[in-house]
């Protein structure tokens, strides 16, 4: 047995189990990590690497962007998650920008915004746990 597979079921318990607002974490963090490893391919000499490697970490950060986009309460969020909207579809706008012509700077912008992001959110869940408000969720996220 590899070491792949523990770690692969670690991650999906981790997934199911993680209450709303960690999950929001996790999901900013994976779309950073896929993001960088797309600007990676940027360093690969070979022209098939470079391609591949730029577009499939792009389009698994662009599903992570457009699943937290589709999630979000649009009801309940009011004008949060209006804002939440328009910034994902932007971030899938420059992901897609920097994946269709192979640039680098639109890939910086959006790991440099989700950092921000997930920054803040870490944050605001390390206040949460602190405090008596009850854990965020995708409704405004």
């Amino acid at each position: 047995m590899t070491t792949a597979a523990p770690l692969r079921s670690y991650q999906t318990i981790a997934t199911q189990t993680a209450p709303p607002g960690q999950l929001v974490l996790m999901l900013y963090e994976g779309a950073i990590r896929f993001t960088e490893q797309g600007l990676s391919g940027f360093s690969h000499d070979d022209p098939l690497e470079f391609n591949q490697t730029i577009n499939n970490n792009v389009q698994r950060a662009q599903a992570i962007i457009r699943e937290m986009n589709v999630n979000l309460d649009m009801e309940k969020g009011g004008d949060v998650a209006q804002n939440f909207r328009r910034l994902y579809d932007y971030l899938d706008r420059r992901l897609n920008e920097g994946n269709v012509r192979k640039h680098k700077e639109p890939l910086e912008e959006v790991v440099s915004r989700l950092r921000v992001l997930r920054d803040s959110w870490a944050e605001m869940l390390q206040q949460t746990r602190g405090g008596s408000a009850a854990e965020p969720s995708l409704q405004a996220a």
